[in-house]
């Protein structure tokens, strides 16, 4: 159901050796980018008619428009389940609570007598929010992605979804539920590398968006990779990843169930458990088999994401070796469940998230730990950070020097100016002065 990849014994190699000796999933953002460069330029020079005619090519459904109605975010917010509603509420006060801290404030710093330089934060005019559609619907994410940027006091705020054949050509109704609970009212049935280009160019009834953030596809990801520098992005994000960091303290039944409740996601959901105990390995793979026949999406996602080339159980000869392990592969989603667990996830590096202890599984992190689960994938973790509100953030550095403080540093500026041959730039210092560096005081 699981391979295994035994790397006792010898030593570890070292950097991108040991990354290639790790499962991955084969996730060709480059190749599918020129498959959605035609989609995009066509919602470029066509608008809503080129939303309206891909949301019947892709989703099977004939809109009329292409915004949803506020009707139907009040409609669908009234009719939701009151125990999935107390759920989303709940989801949200934590998201708020933790994104809340994250704010930041005006900084000045005072270089010198006369002289400072100030740090203010800005967040982008406006942004826009993917809610994928799919396997899953993932009310989930329009918390994760809208509660950063809410906080954040990005002013415009609009959320795409794909159109749902099941539901009239609107987004699914929990996902236009957990809009109008957020108070997010601009909402759009356009799916994958449409909705992206919606946002980059605009349409007649969707004005363009700064950023666009929030998990999806493959082709998601090579629409974000199209934009880049026309639209700032959070990541292309790539099938969903969870590994553990074991060692014989841990209970299997937990482990097992860790490693399939990612696997659900996608067939190309990798699930990889790092350990020093073969005993724990001999029982989590024992353990795996009823589990995952008491499951739901066996055969069309959980078997095949188990099975696959992206999911492992990776012997090593320690916690130590591990640790090494995990941070090569620098998962989206990391658990440690070891002895001391704080103390070894307190050493870890590169992880988009990490979750501590049997308490604290990766579930919790996706829907009501207060974390953000829009993480990145595919070994970014190593050089990324998950979405937050600095994401929609820009420092901005405003310098305010008196004439005597320009003075007292302006035969440094002219030096450097000179020693770079860029004598406009030193000319541009001494125009202050007449012509003359003032000596140096």
């Amino acid at each position: 159901m699981i391979s295994r990849i035994d790397l006792r014994g010898d030593a570890l190699p070292e950097g991108s050796a040991l990354r290639d000796l790790l499962p991955r999933a084969d996730f060709d953002v480059a190749a599918a980018l020129e498959k959605v460069r035609p989609i995009c330029e066509d919602v470029h020079h066509r608008g809503d008619a080129a939303l309206i005619d891909f949301a019947e090519r892709f989703d099977g459904v004939k809109l009329d428009q292409v915004r949803v109605p506020a009707a139907a975010l009040e409609r669908a917010l009234e009719e939701l389940d009151p125990a999935v509603r107390a759920a989303l509420e709940e989801s949200v006060r934590r998201a708020r609570l933790v994104h809340r801290a994250q704010r930041r404030t005006t900084r000045t710093t005072q270089v010198v007598p006369g002289g400072t330089v100030t740090e203010k934060w800005v967040p982008v005019d406006r942004v826009g929010l993917y809610a994928p559609g799919g396997r899953s619907v993932y009310p989930s994410s329009v918390i994760m992605n809208a509660v950063p940027a809410q906080e954040a006091g990005v002013p415009s705020i609009a959320l795409a979804s794909p159109a749902q054949a099941g539901f009239g050509g609107l987004p699914h109704p929990t996902i236009l539920a957990a809009c109008a609970l957020l108070g997010v009212d601009e909402v759009y049935a356009a799916g994958g590398a449409t909705a992206v280009a919606m946002f980059a160019y605009g349409t007649e009834s969707c004005p363009p968006a700064n950023m666009v953030t929030g998990p999806g596809n493959i082709w998601v990801a090579a629409a974000k990779r199209y934009f880049t520098g026309r639209i700032g992005i959070d990541a292309e994000a790539g099938p969903t990843e969870i590994a553990i960091l074991a060692d014989a303290t841990a209970d299997p039944v937990h482990v097992a169930s860790d490693l399939i409740s990612q696997a659900e996601h996608d067939p190309l959901a990798a699930a990889v458990l790092v350990t020093d105990s073969p005993d724990l390995a001999d029982a989590v793979e024992k353990e795996l088999e009823p589990q995952v026949r008491a499951s739901k999406h066996v055969e069309e996602r959980i078997a095949p994401a188990l099975g696959g080339r992206q999911s492992a159980i990776v012997l090593v000869d320690g916690v130590d070796e591990g640790l090494r392990v995990v941070d090569a592969y620098g998962a989206e989603h990391l658990e440690i469940q070891t002895a001391d667990a704080a103390a070894v996830a307190d050493r870890v590096r590169n992880a988009g998230a990490i979750f501590v202890g049997p308490w604290s599984p990766v579930s919790l992190g996706d829907y009501a730990a207060g974390s953000n689960h829009v993480l990145p994938t595919g070994g970014c973790a190593c050089h990324s950070s998950g979405l937050s509100v600095q994401s929609f953030l820009r420092g901005i550095h405003v310098v305010d020097y008196t004439e005597d403080a320009l003075a007292e540093v302006a035969h440094h500026v002219v030096t450097l100016a000179e020693a770079e041959d860029l004598p406009a730039h030193g000319a541009a210092i001494k125009a202050r002065f007449g012509w003359k560096v003032p000596e140096d005081k």
